[in-house]
């Protein structure tokens, strides 16, 4: 038999690895092994290389993503992404129900999609006639980024569809539970900072510069929303099917309900069924079905009146501790930490939880060999909450308060009316990787590839004896670490180069001055202006400059006087300088004038935007930024997952709590459509 033409072997073998990649990434069903999978991809390879006049837009090999890019377009979007309003409980569900009920002709019965609320990055897509032409971020909600570049990479995602016109579509990018323990795994051999969570991997990786690095995470889109197109379709549940049908993926995880009864159980489905989800999902998203009724309905500023989001309580797990060890703190507290058998928390394996400190493990007695339950503070830190007192057999062993350093066998001390335990030796090494790993932090000298890995080797073979050696380092010396080669010490030879261009704020921030977080170290530092000028005050004038800083009160002054007049603190500040560490501080004061003007904010919880862009935006328009609630702070801007002694402390004061939304209202912008 005669063997086909390249052209109809070519497009034989697109469709064949596309139909894989289908059945792989959207149904969750391969037909084939990875290694068969691997095989018809080469031949692919081969043969475009053979026939690179055969090679086609939406050929598999060209996900592999194109050269880096400059920085990101901004794209205004016709139809605006709104917020969700969220409900927490049944009553809640009910009360929607009926304003949906109240607000739609007295003829008319609605029913409700209850899908998964995907908890990952929300982005938009455009299909014109069955080409992807555009992905944009959310941002604000009405202006979101181009990431068209990036989402293409995406190997579930088709870029060509059987479909007319315009089709626009929205969804979130997510990474598969699995996926992220795979990932996190090689970038800790690799001494890089593990993702958090889901969330932060998939929205990290979209707005990297570099496709070519997109097309390495095992990113996934699940779409969800119909925005326009597809004529043929009334109601949100067959929209949810017609995307399917086009071979789009989705959650495929909807039911249709009339009551709020069956809307309760449909959310109760999703939370019991939720931990066997291969995505992470926070809670339910309640939508009216039919699109007639949701326009009746309409909108308020920041929400649509046809559809709300459930929200689930913290995960939690049960697990044993099998360990209890000590970990040494920058400022020498020790702080102990179980270590657990591994267990599944909110979409990530946690074998460590924090004890916070000694009272708190006295308070909850809590000892090897224990049954806990623990959950994610925040989503994010594992903590343990409660004891299993009755499943003890007697074999469990109690905790004792050290009294040495773990790491230099230095005493330790305990200052009265203090609940930490601290290690008074300032040269331990404990204290030193601590150290270097928060002066490597982004909100700090953001310095890449300076994770907990190649941090312990530098500490370990005396490369590095405080923050200032890390500007000495050689490549031949970074080279020479465990698992680490030329490139890789390239690399973070760069980032250390590059961090000696962070203004002065980073810098006051990176070396850790008690009481001053990000917004006091920015406060400072537009005070001095260089740190020249921070150095050359003395206490006196420390008092005077640093006292007219709003926010800065007695013991915070005390504490830069403290350490700016510390010998090994400011000999530090002195090599720092000497080496060009530091720019002068090139930010703009709060603008005089502006809508916020009088106002003062304090910022808390997971927000649509970098906590550092929302103060930003706060004081261009003229209001202050405290890091703590304080006597004459106006507002707390709460974001997602706030913690409740944040509100309860804004009561305590006086402070009126608002949403992230609410803050761009004042402002006069378009809210986050989150």
């Amino acid at each position: 038999m005669k063997d086909p033409a390249p052209a109809d072997f070519y497009a034989q073998l697109v469709r064949e690895l596309q139909a894989h990649a289908y059945r792989y990434y959207v149904l969750d069903d391969p037909t084939v092994s990875d290694a068969e999978y691997d095989r018809l991809y080469q031949q692919l390879v081969e043969l475009e290389k053979a026939h690179p006049e055969l090679v086609s837009a939406d050929s598999p090999t060209r996900r592999v993503g194109d050269r880096p890019r400059d920085g990101f377009v901004k794209i205004t979007r016709p139809i605006k992404m709104l917020s969700l309003d969220n409900t927490y409980s049944a009553a809640e569900v009910a009360d929607f129900h009926k304003r949906v009920v109240a607000g739609l002709p007295d003829s008319q019965v609605p029913q409700f999609c209850v899908e998964p609320k995907l908890d990952g990055a929300s982005v938009e897509l455009v299909y014109e006639d069955g080409r992807l032409v555009q992905a944009t971020t959310r941002g604000d909600g009405e202006v979101g980024e181009d990431i068209t570049d990036n989402i293409r990479t995406v190997r579930g995602l088709p870029v060509r569809i059987d479909a007319k016109g315009r089709l626009t579509l929205r969804g979130e990018v997510v990474i598969y539970r699995a996926d992220l323990e795979r990932i996190n795994k090689q970038r800790e051999s690799e001494g890089e900072e593990p993702f958090a969570n889901p969330r932060n991997a998939a929205a990290g990786s979209l707005r990297l510069l570099d496709p070519r690095i997109v097309a390495a995470r095992p990113l996934r889109v699940l779409l969800y929303q119909l925005v326009e197109g597809a004529s043929m379709v009334s109601r949100h549940s067959e929209a949810l099917a017609h995307i399917a049908s086009l071979g789009l993926p989705t959650h495929r995880r909807h039911k249709v309900c009339s009551s709020s009864a069956e809307i309760l159980e449909a959310i109760s489905a999703i939370d019991q069924a939720r931990a066997g989800y291969p995505f992470e999902t926070d809670g339910a998203v309640i939508k009216v079905d039919a699109f007639a009724q949701q326009q009746i309905l309409g909108e308020t500023a920041k929400f649509p009146r046809w559809a709300v989001a459930f929200k689930f309580a913290a995960e939690q797990a049960e697990t044993t501790v099998r360990n209890i060890v000590v970990q040494v703190g920058r400022t020498g507290a020790l702080t102990p930490v179980a270590d657990l058998d591994p267990v599944l928390l909110a979409g990530t394996t946690v074998s460590r939880a924090s004890l916070h400190n000694f009272d708190i493990v006295a308070g909850l007695d809590v000892r090897v060999g224990d049954r806990v339950v623990i959950q994610k503070a925040g989503e994010i830190i594992p903590q343990v909450v409660s004891v299993r007192v009755g499943a003890r057999t007697g074999q469990e062993v109690a905790f004792r308060m050290p009294e040495a350093c773990p790491v230099c066998a230095t005493p330790a001390v305990r200052t009265e009316g203090q609940a930490a335990i601290r290690c008074p030796n300032r040269s331990c090494p404990g204290q030193l990787k601590a150290a270097l790993h928060h002066f490597a932090r982004r909100f700090a000298m953001d310095i890449d590839h300076l994770g907990p890995a190649v941090i312990e080797a530098l500490v370990d073979r005396k490369l590095v004896r405080d923050v200032v050696d890390l500007y000495s380092l050689s490549v031949e010396q970074v080279a020479a670490l465990p698992r680490l080669g030329t490139k890789s010490a390239e690399n973070l030879i760069k980032e250390i180069e590059a961090s000696c261009e962070r203004p002065l704020e980073r810098l006051i921030c990176a070396v850790g001055i008690p009481q001053v977080g990000q917004v006091a170290a920015r406060q400072l530092a537009e005070a001095a202006v260089t740190l020249d000028v921070l150095l050359s005050w003395s206490p006196e004038q420390v008092r005077e400059q640093v006292g007219r800083i709003h926010g800065f009160g007695p013991t915070m002054v005390e504490e830069v006087v403290k350490f700016l007049q510390d010998g090994a603190q400011r000999a530090q500040l002195e090599k720092l300088r000497a080496r060009g560490v530091g720019r002068p501080q090139p930010l703009p004061k709060t603008s005089a004038q502006g809508p916020l003007s009088g106002k003062s904010f304090c910022v808390t919880g997971v927000l649509s935007r970098k906590r550092e862009d929302v103060h930003t935006m706060i004081r261009d328009a003229g209001g202050a930024v405290h890091d703590k609630i304080k006597k004459g702070t106006t507002y707390l801007v709460a974001g997602d997952k706030v913690g409740k002694s944040k509100t309860d402390d804004a009561r305590k004061h006086g402070v009126q709590v608002i949403s992230e939304e609410a803050l761009y209202s004042l402002i006069g912008l378009a809210g986050t459509g989150k």
